[in-house]
């Protein structure tokens, strides 16, 4: 019978996955710009970078692109796409070792076939790193454009609304940039001290001491901001004036910092790079990986032993209690009580 199954063989490989960056071009810039790049930086805190590789690795995404590229719904002959997925399941096999290694094992009744689907499985892995933000400069990338898609869009109804500001000669003898210079800067600072200390809430509690400086900070920064709003002076057509321009300054002062930290983040991501490196390219199997055939046939020597003992035993008992002369007058008073009713 183990002759009767086909044999099985397993390729397989392994891959080095790109390793989080310990330091970056942004960090040249963490002092202009301390909250956000603080918020940016701690996206990407994974305790370990391989699980959530291997996470990709089993995803229905990458599942289905070997089910489609190797035709698997007709070679495992089943009718649906989750019992090719399952059966898929069943003959691969990734491991994240702690060096950050990941093993990727692939079985089939083709050897071929089986090194050509753990090959299959890098490229595919590779293809989704280059769609996914997953690494730290990728992840800080992205972060980065968001927050400077929006900076750009209140820039451009802060530039509007000045525009729209009817300014009067005595107003245009004020410099804007001396009077409202500092406080733009107060603004943007007290809001990317905002964001550091939203995202330090998440993480620590209200008695920790850098929380409770951040806290210090912030109510330092406002402080200021109060007292400067408070000595600002001027016409009220001056006082709109100025309050549209120190917004536009405000909001052109934020989206220079993170149009620096946008940039240094794509040249880290560019640096980076999401690139698979083969460790051990797949290998082309010598020797089936099973059935192991003479794990059977001791099995089965062993089970048919125990079988035939316990059936030799059986029937040694059973003959004894019928050659049992007291068994025998039981047995014919039991036949005798059984006619009679009968």
């Amino acid at each position: 019978m183990s002759f009767l199954i086909s044999p099985s063989f397993t390729s397989a490989a392994q891959i080095l996955t790109p390793q989080q960056g310990q330091g970056s071009a942004a960090a040249a810039l963490l002092g202009s710009l301390g909250g956000l790049a603080g918020a940016a930086g701690g996206l990407a805190g994974v305790k370990n970078p391989a699980d959530q590789w291997v996470g990709l690795l089993e995803s229905r995404t990458i599942g289905d692109a070997l089910i489609q590229r190797f035709k698997l719904r007709e070679l495992y002959d089943v009718d649906y796409q989750f019992q090719a997925r399952k059966e898929l399941d069943n003959n691969s096999t990734f491991t994240a070792g702690k060096n950050g290694l990941i093993t990727i094992e692939v079985s089939d009744t083709s050897p071929q076939r089986a090194k050509e689907m753990a090959q299959a499985y890098i490229d595919e892995l590779q293809k989704m790193s280059d769609q996914l933000a997953v690494t730290e400069a990728a992840q800080r990338r992205l972060f980065f454009e968001k927050q400077l898609r929006q900076a750009q869009a209140n820039l451009v109804k802060a530039e509007t609304a000045l525009a729209e500001s009817g300014v009067s000669p005595q107003v245009l003898k004020v410099n804007p940039e001396a009077a409202v210079g500092a406080l733009a800067q107060l603004k943007a600072q007290i809001t990317a001290q905002e964001v550091k200390l939203s995202v330090m809430r998440g993480s620590l509690t209200s008695a920790s001491p850098e929380l409770q400086q951040v806290e210090r900070e912030l109510s330092s920064l406002r402080a200021q901001l109060k007292k400067a709003s408070l000595n600002d002076a001027g016409t009220e057509r001056g006082a709109e004036y100025i309050g549209r321009y120190r917004e536009f300054k405000y909001q052109e002062t934020l989206f220079d910092l993170l149009a620096k930290q946008y940039e240094l983040a794509k040249v880290d991501e560019a640096k980076e790079g999401a690139v698979i490196q083969v460790v051990d390219a797949p290998s082309l199997p010598e020797w089936k990986s099973s059935p192991t055939r003479a794990l059977i046939a001791a099995g089965a020597a062993v089970v048919a032993l125990l079988g035939l003992l316990i059936y030799a035993f059986s029937r040694a008992a059973v003959e004894a209690m019928v050659n049992d002369p007291d068994n025998a007058d039981r047995l014919k008073r039991w036949r005798s009580l059984r006619g009679q009713r009968a």
